[in-house]
């Protein structure tokens, strides 16, 4: 235990009440910096005629987001479908709500093959799981068709940094309006590449943004400052 005149600092194991009062303290943060104050639980029970649990699901939904938290199917009854069918539930709940995407974790223990058989792209790992695993992350549109998805990475060369840099800012604020979003933006040390990982629901979002007449102007603008750009189309492997 360590602290000052005024203030006193533990660690403890679980703490029930410090963990109702976080949640209330940052959930009323949250949604005064977002505006959306609609956040609820959602869940998916299945039992058998004894009304003994056979799957489940928990999760959430937050203004036009939802996630999943937990599923489970028992293990006589694994391989029938019960896993399909308590995302299909959650996902058309989560619609029936106003969600326009879905995001859950898997270790890769777990099921993660099983989230991108149902349409779930991967958004991000994190190595270090005991045991030598991987925690995965993956993200699900409610409106469009995932197998349209194009995910991109672009090799960004900047002959001027600076103007190059306030460049990729603007155009880079496009992507929304075409379906598209941005992973990852990285950068080297020197300030003089990025890689941009970048993803649009549908082909023809990545047409549009190619053509939008706002993008176009901006590079035209820089004239031979204007970033040399590589882009590969790729997808997990």
């Amino acid at each position: 235990m360590t602290g000052s005149e005024d203030a006193v600092l533990r660690v403890l194991g679980k703490d029930e009440e410090l963990t109702n009062r976080l949640d209330a303290e940052l959930t009323a943060f949250n949604q005064q910096a977002t505006g959306a104050a609609d956040e609820a639980e959602l869940s998916v029970r299945v039992t058998d005629a004894g009304g003994e649990l056979v799957a489940g699901l928990t999760g959430w939904s937050w203004g036009t987001c939802a996630g999943i938290n937990m599923v489970w199917v028992r293990a006589d009854r694994r391989g029938r479908g019960w896993g399909g069918r308590l995302l299909a539930a959650a996902e058309r709940e989560a619609r029936r709500r106003g969600c326009t995407e879905i995001s859950v974790a898997s270790f890769s223990f777990q099921a993660p093959g099983f989230y991108r058989r149902h349409g779930y792209l991967d958004t991000g790992r994190r190595e270090g799981i005991p045991g030598g695993h991987v925690d995965h992350q993956f993200w699900k549109s409610l409106v469009t068709d995932t197998a349209s998805a194009v995910r991109l990475v672009a090799l960004v060369e900047l002959p001027d940094v600076a103007a190059g840099r306030h460049y990729e800012d603007s155009v880079l604020a496009l992507l929304p309006r075409h379906g598209g979003r941005l992973e990852r933006r990285l950068r080297t040390g020197d300030g003089r590449t990025e890689v941009h990982v970048i993803r649009f629901d549908t082909r023809a979002g990545y047409a549009g943004y190619l053509a939008d007449p706002e993008r176009i102007a901006l590079r035209a603008g820089l004239g031979e400052a204007a970033p040399q750009t590589r882009v590969l189309e790729v997808h997990e492997v």
